[in-house]
């Protein structure tokens, strides 16, 4: 795993705001591990996005989260609480939406949101009150009394959306929410699951769709065959990988090579005939100096396009990192890292 700088879960440096924390957990299914030592912090208010490929882990790492499997080895605490000596209490304070939520498609939304908030022991009237709130909330107020079974997959994700947060959960916990959903419809239900962080509620949400998780993770961690691989804020996993700006900067005719040779200018491409030069700097500023010089010697610069690496980019730099063991080599805190943006 890639340094993040914190200590291990169960050090003095683990943070104690955290709402999810999985040290060292491990679970087999027939002799196959579908957990792997996996260190895995959620920090408490936070969107934390749980990135991998199918058959990484994820979703069994929710499962044990929520207590409904057991680790088989391995510290798990869910809001502080021990999910299988404390499932009751756990169970109260989650809500959960699985890749496939089993809803009734003979009933109608009001009668599959009443029986959920029954199970809950909400009591009549505070269980038809958060059920007009939530079915408002996620846009399924005018098809509570058609039957489950004609909805559109949209329609079922909202609905199982409303189930999961009818009791007023602390911590929600998504794996894969807009699977199956055309474009529109997901970018409503992830709006919706950053609303739930604006109102003080944990999120951990699990998907293999780096687009999703662009601009909506606040935490991320990246899982490969049960193990975490990476975890911190989009910026400061960034910057470990690309810790100087870069800068692509293009001309009409080809550039001097001498001209972008300075103190703190590393040319790292040259492509395009020599009219295309890809930069990294000690100092953004100097991409001022660069472009000054450029003119200077009568050049025409067309464009300054400064590099931006998004999750896309980040994703994949990780998994060539733990493909060929480049770097400084493994490092335990990577996955147990409690910094937040």
């Amino acid at each position: 795993m890639l340094e993040s700088g914190a200590g291990a879960v169960g050090s003095p440096r683990t943070p104690t705001d955290a709402a999810v924390v999985l040290a060292g957990v491990s679970r087999s299914f027939a002799g196959s591990p579908a957990l792997d030592a996996c260190d895995l912090i959620a920090p408490r208010g936070r969107i934390t996005v749980v990135l991998g490929p199918n058959g990484a882990g994820k979703t069994t790492a929710i499962r044990v989260v929520t207590g409904a499997l057991a680790a088989d080895t391995g510290r798990v605490r869910t809001l502080g609480l021990d999910p299988l000596t404390d499932g009751e209490e756990v169970r109260r304070r989650c809500g959960v939406v699985s890749a496939k939520p089993a809803l009734y498609d003979r009933l109608s939304g009001r009668e599959n949101l009443r029986y959920a908030a029954d199970l809950h022991g909400l009591g009549r009237a505070r269980r038809e009150r958060r059920l007009v709130e939530a079915a408002g909330r996620f846009g399924i107020a005018d098809a509570l009394d058609h039957r489950v079974g004609g909805y559109s997959t949209g329609m079922k994700t909202r609905l199982a959306l409303a189930r999961a947060v009818l009791h007023d959960p602390d911590l929600c916990l998504f794996d894969e929410p807009t699977s199956g959903l055309d474009p529109e419809s997901a970018q409503s239900v992830l709006g919706l699951i950053r609303e739930m962080t604006d109102e003080g509620r944990t999120v951990v949400m699990c998907t293999h769709h780096l687009a999703e998780a662009e601009g909506l993770a606040d935490h991320i961690v990246v899982l490969d065959h049960g193990r975490t691989l990476l975890a911190g804020s989009p910026g400061s996993l960034v910057r470990r990988f690309w810790p100087r700006p870069e800068v692509t900067v293009e001309t009409e005719a080809p550039l001097d090579p001498a001209l972008l040779a300075r103190p703190g200018v590393e040319v790292l491409e040259l492509a395009g005939g020599g009219t295309r030069a890809r930069l990294a700097l000690e100092e953004a500023s100097a991409t001022a100096d660069v472009v000054a010089a450029v003119v200077a010697a009568g050049g025409r610069v067309r464009r300054v396009v400064p590099h931006e690496p998004g999750l896309e980019a980040l994703y994949f730099a990780v998994r060539r990192h733990a493909a060929t063991g480049a770097g400084g080599g493994p490092a335990s805190e990577a996955a147990t890292s409690g910094e937040t943006p």
